[in-house]
């Protein structure tokens, strides 16, 4: 029933989310407080490169919340990545595993830290379109967030 709930609230958040993509929403369950803010993505050349996602979770809650994984059916193979730098300055990125956002806390997904991987693209991320994807929390929660493509050099939604 739990899940059914869940996913109920999530389809209401999803249409919410595609009337503002820009504005903080947010996510209740119980003692969780998740609001998603400015979910973005890059627009891609074709399929064959992976794609990139961002957006920031802040848990108003009063638990901690950890961000376990994600869905995106216009990738097959989506998943949370962070992006590291070792001494010498040269980055790669590594899959991050689950993250904790602490109570009062905010998870920023940006370029260049922890961010999501959109790897076999089903079909382009075309600029000026959207798509879903659903955000999988530790406790069985899941947000469904409608993310808009902006262009292949944008550095989020202000510009």
């Amino acid at each position: 029933m739990r899940h059914i709930t869940n996913t109920l609230r999530c389809l209401s958040f999803g249409l919410l989310m595609g009337l503002s993509t820009v504005s903080a929403a947010q996510e209740n369950a119980g003692d969780i407080k998740i609001v998603v803010e400015q979910p973005w993505a890059r627009a891609s050349i074709g399929t064959s490169r992976p794609g990139g996602a961002y957006l920031a979770l802040r848990n108003e809650g009063d638990v901690p919340v950890y961000l376990v994984g994600l869905r995106a059916d216009i990738s097959a193979m989506a998943s949370i990545h962070e992006t590291q730098t070792n001494d010498e300055g040269v980055s790669r990125m590594v899959p991050a595993g689950d993250i904790e956002i602490p109570v009062g806390g905010t998870l920023a997904l940006e370029p260049g830290s922890y961010h999501i991987m959109l790897m076999k693209l089903q079909s382009p991320l075309v600029e000026g379109e959207t798509f879903p994807m659903t955000l999988l929390f530790s406790d069985g929660l899941e947000i469904e967030v409608v993310v808009p493509v902006l262009r292949i050099g944008a550095r989020g939604p202000e510009g």
